[in-house]
């Protein structure tokens, strides 16, 4: 007992001698970061790599990266699908009801505004950056930091137009309440990205960073929303012709449509930004969680919940004609043109698919009954469907994990304990996607022979016959393709290269932003609406599409926030 004792005296000695200094009751919080810790080198990496983990919305479904809820729902390539009282929020997303307290807009506000708020706090912190900081590092970093923020201020302006700019200099006690929605964003995206564009390297060990060919196509991308066409062309002719990757690889097509959704092919030639996913890492927000509801319901893959199901007009607009070509007239919904579907027939009943030509990039896209459903065996319609009355006989595929992918590990459950996350990146851009965007360019202000050749060289990738979905070694289906021998107007150019991005890029996330930007939204979405009705009447019976809708409302608790004399509500809410 004696050491004891001693010991205890000698703390109480010790304690006394500090007791009656002020210094003695400061003691750090439990569970923070000093000032020093945070703008250090490891300080800012981390903060900035919690800046990218907002891109993937850290599971949040309605603003994930892959927009499917916001940008293919919205834009008529999908319904909501499931039973008609799963997910009940989506559903005036679905039917263009949305209002200005609308649940989904208010999640895609904040959720996109985290984005914002985390990018920022980097930038603040990096005017403290301690000596030891190099400048290349400093200089990285801000234009990463720069990078991510253009990122979700251009999905803040193209869902809500005019909401309040925000930067590192701004915020709470400091004035951030009484920033109006009232000035362009435009220039600050651009600025943002042009910044990036500058600083950034063109590769690094960290494949999932953004890198300078990145932030130029997202530039040029932001251009051509603009209508700048004249800039969004010069700046596609320098990626084209000398963009990589972060890992160094060219951007190039890869050689099969079918190799885009595979984990062992993430990080390739044609991803030139992707959201980073793994998986069993500890934290489903790693994984790819986005799209966790859209698997099909109660058996694999997946087992929940049935969500993000293709729409019938959607998968008739694979039908091609005689030289393999899409119907550009919209008359793929004719009753003589409209894919054979098996709505209404069970699986153990008998059903004839459709016998006429398809592009194939269709069973790529979509699983449909009597087509292999990736390595799971033919898709068996009826009994792969939650509620075919809700949603439709077709299932969504791309994403979607295969059964040697599940069986090497490439999967994990979460949520609420039978969703389904897997390890595949969501590609924000991808090579395809530029080539598009560049022969829009070239109609405009270039050449139509240009344009003919980028948009050849992305549907010649999908004549690949290797790469066609097979039955015992023989083409699953009717697949004819072909390649445009001329655009001989630039009203035909306009219609082919807007028709190629609904068949390349379907149900990944851009059709409604693409149809606002061409002014098409009323036309197009009014023709889904009116073909989907037809078997779907009691999810889309009597919903119409009007203009206003093009942007969802500013969340009515953030007007309430700060006051209507500081948030402006956007028209028709």
């Amino acid at each position: 007992m004696k050491k004891v004792k001693i010991l205890i005296s000698s703390f109480v000695l010790f304690a006394g001698m500090y007791a009656c200094k002020d210094s003695f009751l400061d003691v750090p919080a439990t569970g923070t970061l000093s000032k020093d810790q945070l703008t250090g080198t490891a300080g800012l990496e981390g903060s900035l790599i919690a800046a990218y983990a907002q891109l993937s919305a850290l599971s949040q479904t309605h603003s994930g990266p892959s927009n499917w809820l916001i940008g293919s729902i919205r834009g008529g390539d999908a319904n909501k699908g499931t039973d008609p009282g799963d997910g009940t929020e989506m559903i005036p997303v679905q039917r263009y009801e949305y209002v200005s307290t609308d649940q989904v807009a208010g999640n895609v506000y904040q959720s996109y505004f985290d984005g914002v708020a985390r990018a920022n706090a980097v930038l603040s912190l990096l005017k403290d950056a301690l000596p030891s900081v190099k400048e290349a590092d400093k200089a990285r970093i801000t234009a990463e930091a720069r990078f991510i923020r253009g990122h979700f201020y251009f999905q803040l302006k193209r869902n809500f137009n005019m909401v309040p700019y925000v930067d590192e200099n701004i915020g709470v006690g400091n004035g951030i309440e009484k920033v109006k929605n009232d000035i362009d964003l435009w220039p600050k995206i651009e600025a943002d990205f042009k910044a990036a564009y500058d600083a950034l390297p063109e590769t690094s060990s960290s494949v999932g960073r953004a890198n300078k060919w990145a932030a130029a196509t997202y530039l040029a991308k932001t251009y051509l929303y603009q209508k700048k066409y004249a800039e969004a062309k010069a700046l596609f002719d320098l990626i084209i012709a000398n963009g990589k990757t972060t890992g160094g690889k060219k951007y190039a097509l890869l050689p099969k449509y079918s190799d885009l959704y595979r984990v062992a092919n993430d990080n390739n030639a044609e991803s030139v930004f992707a959201v980073q996913a793994t998986v069993k890492s500890g934290s489903g927000n790693n994984a790819n969680g986005d799209l966790q509801l859209n698997f099909i319901q109660g058996v694999d893959p997946g087992t929940c919940c049935g969500f993000f199901q293709p729409s019938f007009e959607f998968v008739n607009s694979f039908r091609t004609d005689a030289n393999g070509l899409p119907l550009l007239d919209n008359s793929y919904n004719l009753e003589a043109n409209a894919v054979k579907n098996d709505m209404g027939i069970k699986s153990d009943q008998p059903f004839t698919l459709d016998a006429g030509p398809l592009d194939p990039r269709l069973d790529h896209s979509v699983g449909r009954r009597g087509i292999p459903f990736l390595d799971w065996g033919p898709h068996t319609g009826f009994s792969m469907i939650r509620n075919q009355p809700n949603g439709g006989p077709y299932s969504p595929k791309k994403y979607i994990f295969t059964k040697a992918e599940k069986a090497a590990g490439l999967t994990e459950t979460g949520g609420w304990g039978h969703q389904t996350y897997n390890a595949y990146n969501v590609t924000i851009i991808r090579f395809a996607d530029v080539l598009l965007m560049a022969a829009e360019a070239e109609i405009e202000v270039g050449s139509l022979a240009k344009a003919l050749e980028y948009t050849n060289m992305v549907r010649g990738r999908a004549t690949n016959a290797s790469d066609f979905v097979s039955i015992n070694g023989q083409p699953a289906a009717n697949y004819k393709i072909g390649l445009y021998s001329s655009f001989p107007t630039k009203e035909y150019a306009r219609a082919a290269v807007r028709f190629e991005r609904r068949l390349e890029l379907g149900m990944e996330g851009y059709r409604f932003y693409d149809l606002v930007r061409w002014g098409e939204d009323v036309e197009a979405i009014n023709r889904y609406l009116k073909y989907d009705q037809k078997f779907l009447p009691g999810a889309l019976g009597g919903a119409v599409y009007t203009a206003n809708k093009a942007l969802f409302p500013i969340p009515q608790s953030q007007i309430d926030l700060v006051g209507s004399s500081v948030l402006k509500q956007n028209p028709g809410y």
